[in-house]
């Protein structure tokens, strides 16, 4: 299974209103998926199409995902290379989906990763303490 690539964890308030799309943006922001330049919320909008699919089981073509989400096949492309790049989607013939089942499954895995990774980081920093 490939590892994600590059995580940002970003500490932001939870969404007041209990409405399922600010949630999922709420969940996709912390995790940094969405930079300040998303003004459009436009990878918000393919993730949430990824999301979408994932609960229905199906895998879908940028072309769907396009039509789907009200953007330019060029726009999702970019987005869906983007979220490649840092793991958390995968493409299958060209068709794409999250790299788990759904977004609990993602949270897990993203958190099982940070640990094992700062397990190491801490093991590196103990090998230098000890040769200084």
């Amino acid at each position: 299974m490939p590892t994600f690539h590059k995580i940002t964890i970003v500490k932001i308030s939870r969404p007041k209103e209990p409405e399922i799309n600010n949630e999922i943006q709420w969940v996709s922001e912390s995790l940094g998926l969405f930079g300040d330049r998303d003004k459009e919320k436009s990878c918000f909008r393919v993730f949430l199409e990824l999301v979408k699919s994932n609960k229905e089981n199906i895998l879908l073509s940028s072309d769907e995902i396009a039509e789907r989400s009200h953007l330019s096949r060029g726009t999702v492309i970019h987005h869906l290379n983007r979220l490649m790049d840092s793991g958390l989607v995968l493409n299958h013939r060209n068709r794409y989906m999250l790299r788990v089942s759904n977004l609990g499954s993602l949270v897990n895995q993203i958190h099982h990763e940070i640990d094992e990774y700062f397990r190491e980081i801490k093991r590196m920093a103990e090998e230098i303490d000890r040769k200084i």
